[in-house]
C-alpha cells in the first residue's frame, strides 16, 4: 500500500498491475466506439442499407439526419472556447506526462496513456461535427437533395468510425505494451 502522506505517494499507486485499470480501459474504448457523435451505430447501418436499396428518403435516413440535428450542436466550439479548452487540456496532459514519464509515477503514466488518445478522439469528433454541419444545414434548407446529404454524412461518419477503431486499437496496444514493460521492470511496484 503506497503512503498517502503526500501527493507523490498518491500518484505512485499501482495501475498497470490491477485488473480494474484494464477493465476500465477496455470499457471506455468500447463505449467510445458504439456511437459516432452520439448517433448509435445501428442508425448508421439502417441508413446505409436504405440508401443502398434506393430508399434515400425513407425513415432510416430521416432518423439519421434527425439524430444529427440533435447531437451536432453539442460539438460546436467557437474559436475562443476551442482555444481555452485546448490550452487547459494540453496543460493537464503535459503535466501528467511530465509527472509520469519524467518522475516515473505509474498512475500519471497510466492517466497519460488513457487521456491522450481520448483527447485526440475529442478533437476528431469536433472536426467531424464541423464537416457535417454544412451538409445538414444544406439538407434542412432544401439546397441539397436528401439522398446526397445522407450519403455525404454517412461517408464522413463511416470514415470517422474506422479512424476511431484504429485509434482505439493503437491506444490499447501501446498502453498494454507499456504496462507490461512497467510491470516487468517494477515487479514489486518500486
Amino acid at each position: 500500500m503506497p503512503p498517502f502522506d503526500s501527493l507523490i505517494g498518491v500518484l505512485s499507486s499501482r495501475s498497470f498491475s490491477t485488473i480494474w485499470f484494464w477493465l476500465a480501459l477496455i470499457g471506455m474504448w468500447s463505449a467510445a466506439g458504439r456511437t459516432v457523435l452520439g448517433v448509435p451505430a445501428e442508425v448508421l447501418t439502417r441508413a446505409r442499407t436504405a440508401i443502398r436499396r434506393g430508399e434515400a428518403e425513407g425513415a432510416p435516413v430521416i432518423t439519421l439526419l434527425d439524430w444529427l440535428s440533435l447531437t451536432l450542436p453539442r460539438w460546436r466550439l467557437g474559436p475562443r472556447e476551442g482555444a481555452i479548452f485546448l490550452a487547459v487540456t494540453s496543460f493537464l496532459l503535459t503535466s501528467l506526462a511530465i509527472m509520469g514519464f519524467g518522475f516515473g509515477l505509474e498512475l500519471a503514466q497510466a492517466l497519460t496513456l488513457v487521456g491522450l488518445p481520448f483527447w485526440l478522439l475529442f478533437w476528431m469528433r469536433v472536426r467531424l461535427a464541423r464537416r457535417l454541419v454544412p451538409l445538414l444545414a444544406a439538407a434542412q434548407e432544401g439546397q441539397t437533395p436528401l439522398a446526397e446529404a445522407a450519403a455525404g454524412t454517412l461517408r464522413h461518419m463511416t470514415r470517422h468510425r474506422l479512424w476511431v477503431t484504429l485509434l482505439s486499437m493503437a491506444a490499447v496496444l501501446v498502453t498494454l505494451l507499456w504496462g507490461m514493460l512497467w510491470v516487468l521492470l517494477h515487479p514489486f511496484g518500486i
